[in-house]
């Protein structure tokens, strides 16, 4: 985009995944919404490719179906794919000036989502435990991040990575302007 903005997701993909995975478990919309914790009327809104959904309901949802959250979110893959900086699937954060870009979402076979973050100073953005199992692996490639488990979160900078355990209460913070860094999301 010419503003800088990554574009949104479009909904369809969303709402094509709810639908998909929502049927896989069994659930009604009722059963669904009270596990991920949001009104059935935003769950049938989604479901129906409309409203705004934040990282946090998409999270939300994933962890109540049980599946990551690239899950939701990944579009059709075309046989030859590049993403340029700035171009990916955006999710935006409610808590934190934090975007998350999906890269590559775990083929079959496969359990690991790549994801691309950028990240402002200000509120961390606090992260739910994820599915039973899952490995978080970060990389920064610009400015200075804290991250980790809650109580055991280190300070990092360019090139450094850590690995933690992403199925219990977690954080990312931005420590200065322009921070960016790659998540890889390993589902065991």
């Amino acid at each position: 985009m010419t503003d800088g903005t990554p574009p949104r997701l479009p909904l369809d993909w969303i709402a094509a995944a709810l639908r998909r995975e929502r049927a896989r478990a069994g659930l009604s919309l009722s059963e669904l919404a009270k596990r991920a914790g949001i009104a059935k009327s935003t769950l049938s809104q989604l479901e129906a490719a409309s409203g705004n959904p934040s990282m946090e309901t998409i999270w939300a949802l994933g962890v109540a179906l049980g599946v990551p959250f690239s899950a939701l979110v990944e579009p059709p893959a075309p046989a030859v794919q590049v993403i340029r900086a700035g171009e990916g699937p955006a999710v935006a954060s409610e808590q934190a000036k934090y975007m998350a870009t999906l890269l590559s979402a775990s083929p079959p076979g496969a359990r690991r989502d790549i994801y691309h973050l950028r990240a402002e100073p200000g509120a961390a953005r606090e992260s739910e435990p994820h599915i039973p199992g899952t490995v978080e692996h970060l990389i920064v490639s610009t400015g200075r991040v804290k991250a980790g488990p809650r109580g055991e979160s280190v300070e990092l900078g360019p090139g450094d990575y850590m690995a933690y355990r992403g199925d219990v209460p977690h954080a990312y913070e931005a420590l200065v302007p322009g921070t960016t860094f790659v998540l890889i999301m390993q589902h065991v």
